[in-house]
């Protein structure tokens, strides 16, 4: 009989595992040199709005939540779709990398990574002594995050793919060279002053003439004349889609294109600000209060709009004239004006 008794080999549920890391590797070893779309200007404009948005966020019930905590946890929510920080008694040690262990679809205990100058250290911990903030969780993996470009990876693939060609064109490309034909040289004379315009922009090529007579006459003029080498890009419209991309990439962080465009308005430039503060910045922030309650034991609020003014200043004040006036005027008519803001949608359970 065999000896051993059987066993299942149980893997971990984490995408951050040394096994998920072994499988991404792979994955990009057969698939090819991809996902390097973070590391172009457009995906690091969006990221530092959201580090920069989130670290200016109003944090009341606590002070753990630091600017500086929360410029990591925003870049790591941004680059990575969760951030994790280890609570201690004096501070938020963020982790550079964990594992965990669910019941019922909720973290149960970490296996946490903190970043320390000789080495990682690593620690066991349970979920209540760990924030962990996530965005982009489905239902497949309640408890893992996703990061904006991995939800749009075909997008982030052809910035990527575009921006790679242009370093490439601009790098390796004979822009400005020409080639100019000679008369008949000896092919060693060639060689020596083609060696010589190697690696030379702006320089002249030379090769040898094909329009002289077998008898060795002269060539003809029209010969002479030079042809330019530099690649004709406007028929592969690489500005149109290189800039269709990056609009991709900012509606994926909640970034309107608009704030990108060159001919925009300061009008403009504020409803994008807006836009990415109250739509996306905004409700990330709630999620994160919602975990700090939770874990910390006490009421967390964070608050975006105000810190970034993500909102319509004249327009706000317009309207509580508008509302003082009309409160005078229920009071002079004797209507309970709490009676009056909830008419309208203004009560206490709508603030």
């Amino acid at each position: 009989m065999w000896p051993f008794k059987k066993k299942n080999e149980k893997r971990a549920a984490s995408s951050s595992g040394y096994t998920a890391q072994m499988i991404q590797a792979r994955t990009d070893y057969i698939t090819g040199t991809t996902g390097r779309a973070e590391l172009t200007a457009t995906v690091q404009g969006a990221v530092l709005l959201w580090e920069n948005g989130l670290s200016v966020a109003d944090v009341e019930g606590t002070n753990l939540l630091t600017r500086r905590a929360l410029a990591i946890a925003g870049r790591m929510l941004s680059l990575r779709g969760e951030s994790l920080f280890y609570i201690t008694d004096t501070a938020l040690i963020p982790a550079s990398d964990w594992d965990l262990s669910t019941r019922h679809s909720k973290p149960t205990a970490y296996r946490l990574t903190l970043p320390e100058i000789g080495g990682g250290q690593t620690i066991t911990a349970l979920a209540d002594e760990v924030l962990h903030f996530r965005i982009g969780s489905d239902a497949i993996q309640p408890w893992h995050g996703t990061a904006p470009l991995r939800r749009s990876s075909l997008s982030a693939g052809l910035l990527d793919i575009i921006e790679n060609a242009l370093v490439e064109v601009y790098g390796d490309a004979p822009l400005g060279s020409s080639i100019v034909p000679m008369p008949e040289t000896p092919e060693t004379d060639l060689a020596d002053i083609a060696r010589g315009f190697r690696g030379s922009r702006g320089r002249v090529l030379v090769r040898e003439s094909v329009q002289v007579q077998a008898a060795g006459g002269p060539a003809p003029a029209q010969d002479w004349r030079a042809n330019d080498l530099t690649p004709d890009l406007s028929k592969a419209m690489l500005d149109k889609t290189l800039d269709q991309a990056r609009d991709q990439i900012n509606a994926a962080f909640g970034i309107l294109p608009g704030l990108n465009n060159k001919s925009t308005t300061g009008p403009m430039i504020r409803e994008a600000q807006r836009h990415l503060a109250q739509w996306t910045l905004q409700p990330i922030a709630k999620i994160m209060a919602e975990e700090a309650t939770e874990k910390l034991g006490s009421l967390v609020t964070m608050d975006i709009l105000v810190p970034l003014q993500a909102f319509d200043i004249g327009g706000r004040a317009r309207a509580v004239s508008g509302i003082v006036n009309a409160l005078s005027q229920a009071k002079e008519a004797e209507i309970d004006p709490e009676q009056a803001l909830k008419l309208v949608g203004l009560g206490e359970q709508n603030q």
